[in-house]
């Protein structure tokens, strides 16, 4: 669309002229000869830039200029000027002052400039705005979540090293990010390292970055990303996949602030706050040895448990929503799900949690067509893991005998043997039936002497 300028000058010829002149060099102008036709033409149109003369028939250009140049780009046009008048005109929000006979390529820069100005200036102001409105990565209402946001809440203002805990998929590295945006180094980096999808030797170049000739092929220095993360937020995630070598060098980080480069022998300062992540259980890990106890120590100094969808099932329409809204991909038709849709989302265990959710999405958008509804159809989901209202009439009894009648403690130990058996040790599993963390699992396994295989969240 061609900017529309409105030149007020009650000089016809010159009016004319420049109106003639602006049409010619690819702007969309209309001239008016009083303040009268000018407030009748703003009533119905919205032009981006206004020039102005100084002196109408039915009112003064410099007495309406400060309401004008309010809502408007305004450029002054005077036939009697002095640097007085030009001072006050600039004050009262003027962007440029001309003298008659005005000359058509100066008049031509100066409007260029005064829109690119102009045009630079609303982009500040809304990104200005923008920035005010926190954007949160946490979507739901449900009491769960609340408590997940109070926990990064309370946390976030400190430097504290924190550790994420929950299943595959729940969104800890969201909460992560949460984290961060909400800290008082916001507007510093934040850099995120997948700790299980490298090898040792690459793991530690990429997070403590290596000297010129440290190895084979590393032909220049390289800074790492706690380097990068420099008075910011470093977030590890899956923390409980990383070897021993790197387990003792990330500790070394959080004790003394101090790390070295790979291949280097000077001391550099870590000026980063640390969130960490997992879907393990590593107090388990740590007295199993699996995992060093004072680094877990370290780590756990402030922990926050992200509950699994099953758990939180009141996010889901919100879950749901987000996800059509902000797919990348087929956006022809404005898709919802039809009521019997979401009824079968929410009676789903979601074992893959709130990844799975997002697939399962973008998969019924695909399949859904040019359709704007989303059918049941559209969603094949796992039996196994349904969890429908009457389920209680198909699934098989659950049968616990004891010769006399048993104290709490023996009926929960009992059930806990029972799981592990149905599910050959498998902890994960015993903890996904029970509907509590792995961990918790492990206190009771310990609590009963009662054994199991060490497995992660499947």
């Amino acid at each position: 669309m061609l900017p529309l300028l409105l030149v007020i000058d009650d000089d016809m010829t010159l009016n004319r002229l420049i109106v003639g002149q602006l049409n010619r060099l690819g702007y969309a102008a209309t001239g008016v000869y009083s303040w009268a036709d000018a407030q009748h033409y703003l009533q119905q149109h919205d032009p981006q830039l206004i020039i102005l003369d100084c002196q109408l028939p039915d009112a003064r250009g410099s007495e309406v200029l400060p309401s004008l140049a309010l809502d408007y780009p305004v450029i002054m046009l005077t036939a009697y000027g002095n640097v007085k008048d030009a001072v006050k005109a600039m004050r009262d929000g003027a962007a440029e002052y001309l003298l008659k006979p005005v000359n058509m390529d100066e008049l031509e820069l100066i409007i260029r400039k005064t829109l690119d100005t102009h045009n630079m200036k609303k982009e500040f102001l809304y990104l200005k705005e923008n920035a005010k409105k926190r954007r949160s990565f946490m979507i739901g209402t449900s009491k769960e979540l609340k408590n997940v946001e109070k926990m990064i809440d309370a946390v976030a203002p400190s430097s504290m090293t924190v550790l994420i805990q929950g299943e595959s998929g729940v969104g800890k590295e969201l909460v992560a990010r949460e984290i961060h945006e909400r800290s008082q180094v916001a507007k510093s980096g934040y850099v995120a390292l997948d700790c299980c999808t490298m090898q040792e030797n690459l793991f530690e170049s990429e997070l403590f970055g290596h000297e010129k000739g440290a190895f084979t092929g590393a032909d220049r220095q390289k800074k790492g990303l706690i380097e990068s993360a420099e008075g910011g937020s470093l977030f590890l995630d899956e923390i409980g996949e990383i070897t021993p070598t790197i387990q003792a060098k990330l500790l070394r980080v959080l004790e003394t602030g101090r790390f070295r480069r790979l291949g280097g022998n000077r001391d550099l300062s870590a000026n980063v706050r640390v969130v960490a992540a997992t879907n393990r259980d590593l107090l388990a890990m740590s007295q199993e040895g699996q995992f060093r106890a004072d680094l877990f120590y370290r780590l756990n100094a402030f922990t926050i448990y992200v509950p699994p969808l099953r758990e939180r099932t009141k996010d889901i329409p919100a879950l749901v929503e987000h996800f059509i809204r902000n797919h990348d991909f087929s956006r022809r038709v404005n898709k919802h799900l039809t009521e019997a849709a979401l009824h079968k989302l929410l009676h789903y265990a979601w074992p893959g949690n709130i990844r799975e959710l997002k697939n399962m999405v973008e998969r019924a958008i695909i399949l859904s067509a040019d359709s704007a509804e989303i059918l049941p159809e559209h969603f094949t989901l796992n039996s196994e893991h349904s969890a429908h209202p009457n389920a209680s009439t198909t699934r098989k009894a659950v049968s616990l005998s004891f010769e006399e009648v048993p104290t709490l403690d023996e009926v929960e130990k009992s059930y806990v043997h029972l799981l592990l058996s149905k599910y050959s040790g498998h902890r994960g599993k015993v903890a996904r039936a029970l509907g509590i963390s792995e961990r918790n699992v492990y206190r009771l396994l310990r609590k009963y002497e009662l054994a199991a295989v060490n497995t992660e969240f499947e």
